[in-house]
């Protein structure tokens, strides 16, 4: 028996599939599971895994990318103390993002300049992406702008679809 491989092949049927982290690690696998004795089942497992955990972290940062939430805005770094009227138990609830988002609820927040409300979207925003949803941070002049040229060319009903796989649009004044 044979047990060489084609690793040529091997990697081309892993483009094929669309592995690319099982591509990439596999090797490296291989080897401590040949050195240490593992079954197959544990070998196949622990490549799998990878591939789950990388393409969860690939899907974020590509969900991040797309949301264009304002850097560095988190709930960490939002001062609580300083805007006394927003209740930080609240917030936390809407970062759960289960029954209101489910629900089709809108948030509206409002107060004078400078009182955080661009900062609690962003972070709202990023809190609800790493669950999971989809999320649209924009300037609520921009997304008009953008659907009143999509209406003169034509293409409301494609641009109002594609607002439509978000889970969350984030509409800030600024």
């Amino acid at each position: 028996m044979n047990n060489t491989i084609d690793t040529t092949r091997l990697s081309l049927m892993l483009n094929d599939l669309r592995l690319p982290a099982i591509k990439e690690i596999w090797p490296k696998f291989a080897e401590r599971s040949d050195q240490e004795g593992w079954p197959a089942a544990r070998f196949l497992a622990a490549i799998a895994e990878h591939e789950i955990y990388e393409r969860g972290r690939r899907r974020i940062e590509r969900h991040l990318k797309e949301a264009r939430l304002m850097p560095g805005k988190t709930l960490e770094n939002f001062d609580f103390e300083a805007v006394p009227m927003v209740s930080k138990a609240q917030v936390m609830a809407l970062c759960a993002g289960d029954v209101w988002l489910d629900k089709g609820a809108n948030l509206i927040l409002f107060g004078p300049p400078g009182g955080g409300k661009s900062h609690l979207c962003s972070a709202i925003g990023l809190a609800l992406l790493e669950k999971g949803y989809r999320v649209l941070f924009t300037r609520t002049s921009d997304l008009v702008q953008k659907l009143q040229v999509a209406r003169r060319e034509l293409a409301l009903e494609a641009a109002i679809n594609r607002l439509d796989n978000f889970d969350l649009l984030i509409l800030d004044s600024c």
